[in-house]
């Protein structure tokens, strides 16, 4: 079956100079016939009758001489310009042909590279080294974005590979404790209350991280659009709830809390805003030390509330502070085996995203982190 005949873009600008090309050229064919035509009239200011001895000795009458030339002259005028048209048509058609196929070189290579695309072929690139014109953009913009999918690609291989990592870990532990449990003979109600309470407590990591994989694609899904639920809340209120909530740690630990919450109003799913307070809180308490210290603050201008929650703790280099957001990664370390699931910035982040706010984390001098979430208060929050 043969290949059907495509209007390709090069077949288009083909098409496109040839017809102004050979339109260009019989309008000068036919501007240089009239112009032939108009001119060869030497007989106009001679008188009637007037005749003409021609080089083989015969007399013809002047004005039939004239009409002889003129026609005889237009013939070949015509017929010459006709030829060198098609002649000029024929070779400026193949000219541009070849010229559109040379200038549309790259975006072929564009379409084979992304037909070649995959999971193992993500680090091709086109490298155009041509002149810097229009499609060497073109070719630009398209290695920008193979590195932005790259980087998404390979961020969402450490996501899974982290989650199933983290989900792994308890599971493990619940058939390792169920197993050697079972296999001893000897094994009292004391023993299968321990391993009941080694596996309950398991089952709630798991059930943290799933809950909190699940807040966070929630969070991502909706940011950069509108929220599937909007009411008016305060960010005050929210972060009393995590401070209460956190009570027991604070004491355990012995930190010592100083707190200001001024109405901060917002608007937004209360559910992911009160997450946000919470993780913010929860890390605070969780990578703080004995006896340290927490100050919290809720307030707003009119145009924005905001939450800052401010710890002491371990050291972190500011330089660190942007990987703080990466999934399963606690306090700039991956998977150390502390408690929680690394996912708490990274929700904030994302909650923050999904209201149109910010977040800022400052590293301390002595140790701590000083994490600002900033979002549109509720007369400014869009509808």
């Amino acid at each position: 079956m043969s290949r059907r005949l495509r209007p390709t873009l090069r077949l288009r600008l083909t098409l496109l100079n040839g017809v102004l090309l050979v339109g260009a050229g019989a309008i000068l064919v036919t501007l240089a016939w009239l112009l032939v035509r108009d001119a060869l009239r030497p007989t106009d200011e001679l008188r009637p009758g007037t005749t003409v001895l021609l080089a083989d000795g015969r007399s013809l009458d002047a004005a039939v001489w004239q009409r002889q030339l003129v026609d005889a002259a237009s013939d070949e005028l015509l017929v010459k310009g006709l030829l060198a048209l098609l002649a000029i048509s024929v070779v400026g058609v193949a000219g541009a042909y070849w010229v559109a196929g040379r200038t549309l070189r790259p975006l072929h290579q564009v379409t084979a590279t992304a037909r070649r695309l995959g999971e193992t072929t993500l680090d091709q690139r086109i490298g155009w080294s041509g002149p810097d014109d229009e499609v060497a953009e073109l070719a630009r913009t398209f290695d920008a974005m193979l590195d932005r999918i790259t980087a998404a690609f390979d961020a969402q291989k450490r996501f899974v590979a982290n989650a199933s990592h983290e989900l792994r870990t308890p599971l493990a532990v619940m058939r390792t404790e169920i197993d050697v449990t079972l296999s001893d003979d000897e094994a009292d109600a004391a023993e299968y209350r321990r391993m009941a309470t080694v596996v309950r407590d398991a089952s709630e990591r798991a059930n943290g991280l799933v809950d909190a994989l699940l807040v966070l694609a929630r969070s991502e899904a909706q940011a950069g659009r509108r929220l599937a639920r909007r009411t008016e809340c305060d960010l005050a209120t929210g972060t009393a709830n995590a401070l209460s909530a956190m009570s027991r740690e604070v004491e355990r630990i012995g930190l010592r809390v100083q707190s200001s919450l001024r109405p901060a109003p917002v608007t937004g799913d209360p559910g992911l805003l009160d997450r946000l307070a919470g993780n913010l809180i929860e890390n605070a308490v969780r990578y703080n030390h004995l006896h340290g210290k927490l100050w919290v603050r809720t307030d707003t201008d009119g145009r924005s509330s905001w939450l800052v929650v401010r710890n002491t703790g371990f050291e972190v280099d500011q330089a660190d502070v942007p990987g703080l957001f990466e999934p399963f990664r606690r306090g700039g370390r991956e998977r150390t085996g502390a408690r929680g699931s690394g996912l708490g910035l990274s929700i904030v982040r994302a909650v923050c995203d999904a209201h149109g706010g910010t977040v800022r984390v400052v590293a301390q001098k002595g140790g701590g982190l000083e994490v600002t979430v900033t979002l549109p208060s509720a007369d400014q929050a869009p509808g």
